[in-house]
């Protein structure tokens, strides 16, 4: 029988492998609040119109439904599902051992785009990746990682199912904080799925794809941490920003404990309250430790009545754009233009998908679409632990 990847990688790493029950660590998909604290500072209002309460769009919806104007041309997806396929134990100095997770994963970034009502698919990239404790570069060389994985993807059995290794990322083994070696692991692959989200949204732009007439909508929030050489030089900053300007993140689940009112307090029932087909007034927050000078605007709109839905947050989605622009940063969005967005983000809520997806109350059909093309592309969970 052929070497798997896991003998292969204790062999040239000086590690010892337990051949350990592997299983994946992803959770069911069902909807969540994120309760808890959040630091980030909001600062203002951040749109033209100050509006100090709900914004009712159901007629500009039906309006725009009428007259078939879109903005909404293209939708992506990030996924990953990462497994814990080993344990590997490594001599650590003073001579005991000590026993880490090895964690795979397979990363997914899609992208589909609508015309004439048709959604097809404009873009896919998928990827293996591992995610090893940083001492199985016991001296720390340069290119050990790189090298290590090129000689994985010499195994016959990869080679003979056409599949690649894309990289071994280390995760710290420091025991700075509580955090569990699993969850470093698995942070390591989210970090990456992160970077090619990025990087297909950076090809659309360098596409002229992205414009006025033509939005992106990425389905789950537009918090990227820009590299410090980023954050540190102005315009790398503002050539970062400049990738989303007619970008748009769509949250399903946020943190509700951060909405603020108008006063600028912290105001969980002011979202819980959102009448049908209404968006919130557009706050401005930043976190400059995390993200440097980039401003983010972000309002709330509720695509379902609550009557309808199992808790108050069910149906609500949050939306935020990245404050591009001088006139954005001083004086926020155009409110016509955050209505309009609204409105067409609004009319993307049906079809729903009742029982094939908890979550059905928080989705837009476009980027469910492209959830499930870029889902179809995996392997199966069998077929992907057999590897290691």
């Amino acid at each position: 029988m052929s070497d798997k990847v896991m003998k292969v990688l204790a062999d040239e790493t000086g590690g010892k492998s337990y051949k350990a029950h592997k299983y994946g660590l992803d959770h069911a998909e069902r909807p969540f609040i994120d309760y808890g604290e959040d630091s980030i500072v909001w600062k203002k209002t951040s749109e033209t119109h100050h509006h100090r309460t709900y914004v009712n769009l159901e007629q500009k919806s039906i309006d725009l439904a009428n007259r078939e104007e879109q903005l909404l041309t293209y939708f992506l997806d990030g996924s990953r599902r990462v497994y814990k396929v080993d344990d590997i134990a490594y001599v650590k100095a003073g001579g005991r051992s000590a026993i880490y997770p090895v964690i795979a994963g397979q990363i997914g970034v899609g992208c589909c785009k609508r015309i004439d009502r048709i959604i097809s698919p404009e873009k896919f990239n998928n990827e293996i990746v591992l995610s090893v404790p940083e001492i199985a570069n016991a001296d720390g060389k340069s290119g050990f990682f790189e090298a290590m994985t090129i000689k994985l993807n010499q195994l016959p059995e990869l080679k003979r199912l056409n599949i690649t290794i894309s990289s071994i990322i280390p995760y710290k083994i420091s025991k700075s904080n509580n955090e569990k070696f699993e969850d470093r692991g698995t942070a390591c692959i989210q970090d990456r799925m992160c970077q090619r989200e990025k990087e297909m949204v950076a090809e659309l732009v360098q596409k002229g794809l992205l414009n006025h007439k033509n939005y992106l909508i990425k389905d789950g929030s537009l918090e990227y941490r820009p590299t410090k050489e980023i954050r540190n030089d102005k315009r790398k900053s503002q050539l970062f920003k400049n990738n989303y300007n007619y970008v748009l993140g769509v949250s399903k689940n946020f943190n509700p404990e951060i909405c603020v009112d108008v006063n600028g307090k912290p105001n969980p029932g002011f979202i819980a309250e959102l009448p049908p087909y209404n968006r919130t007034p557009v706050a401005c927050y930043e976190k400059p430790e995390l993200f440097g000078d980039i401003q983010f605007a972000v309002w709330y709109i509720r695509l379902r009545d609550k009557s309808r839905t199992r808790t108050p947050f069910d149906g609500i989605v949050k939306v935020e754009k990245m404050l591009v622009t001088q006139d954005e940063i001083e004086h926020g969005i155009d409110s016509n233009l955050v209505d309009m967005l609204s409105a067409l983000i609004i009319n993307e809520r049906n079809p729903v998908c009742y029982g094939s997806d908890l979550r059905w109350a928080n989705h837009i059909y476009p980027i469910y679409l492209t959830e499930s093309y870029v889902k179809s592309k995996y392997l199966s969970a069998e077929s992907f632990l057999h590897l290691f």
